[in-house]
């Protein structure tokens, strides 16, 4: 018997979020600073990474 898994849907908002920091991080703070630069862009990536797999295995009906 399988073990059903419970991994919680993420909001559109953090999706968003994500993307918009992954974006600044690259254009505005990489160029000034590049260990922040560096370690922000890194971070808003697996923030994506995290909302991606949130959509590939978020149930069709969510318990609420």
């Amino acid at each position: 018997m399988e073990k059903e898994l419970n991994i919680a849907p993420l909001s559109a908002g953090f999706m968003v979020t994500s993307i918009v920091g992954f974006v600044i991080s690259i254009i505005m703070i990489y160029p000034r600073n590049s260990t922040w630069g560096f370690t922000l862009t890194l971070f808003f990536f697996l923030m994506f990474v995290a909302a991606m797999v949130s959509l590939t295995y978020a149930p069709d009906n969510p318990k609420y």
